[in-house]
């Protein structure tokens, strides 16, 4: 299960630099997506099980809606990519700079990893999670359908709003 988060930790950092280098409007929501999907998946490997899930959905409606906003405003026929030569030197850049401050606090911060909940057999909260998480959608599970829905709305909102002139939101300028 550490591998795991280790991997969570690597993606977060690499949806950090593809919005830190924000080559298109297309690419740096892809990349917030990426780090609130990383960054709910290290809570999760820490034992928040609930938090992790309801701040991705949270997250994912709110990204959703900055996407749509986005690419309707700054619609490019030819958008760049990572991998275009100035945002790949920023890419190579700005990771040089994530090792070299790595390295350089190694030995201060910690002496190991985050140690994750399935490797502490005497601490385990993580069934108990799930029978909160049980009665938290029992309960409030209208109140999660109605969130999502105007989550919709806003939306769709944002695309008639930045429509312009009889013309779609996706379009090329």
């Amino acid at each position: 299960m550490a591998y795991v988060v280790y991997i969570f930790m690597f993606g977060y950092v690499g949806g950090v630099v593809a919005v830190v280098t924000n080559p298109s409007p297309y690419f740096a929501p892809l990349g917030l997506v990426m780090v609130s999907g990383m960054g709910c998946g290290m809570l999760l490997g820490s034992g928040a099980a609930f938090l992790s899930m309801v701040l991705f959905l949270i997250y994912l409606g709110a990204m959703l809606v900055l996407f749509a906003y986005s690419a309707a405003f700054a619609a490019e026929a030819y958008p760049e990519t990572l991998g275009s030569a100035p945002d790949l030197l920023s890419v190579v850049g700005f990771l040089g700079l994530v090792v070299v401050g790595v390295g350089y606090f190694w030995g201060r911060w910690f002496s190991g990893f985050w140690v994750t909940v399935d490797e502490l057999v005497e601490f385990s909260v993580f069934r108990e999670m799930w029978r909160a998480l049980q009665g938290y959608i029992r309960r409030g599970g209208g109140m999660l359908v109605v969130g999502v829905w105007v989550l919709l709305l806003a939306l769709f909102v944002v695309l008639e709003v930045v429509r312009g002139l009889g013309r779609g939101a996706l379009r090329a300028v």
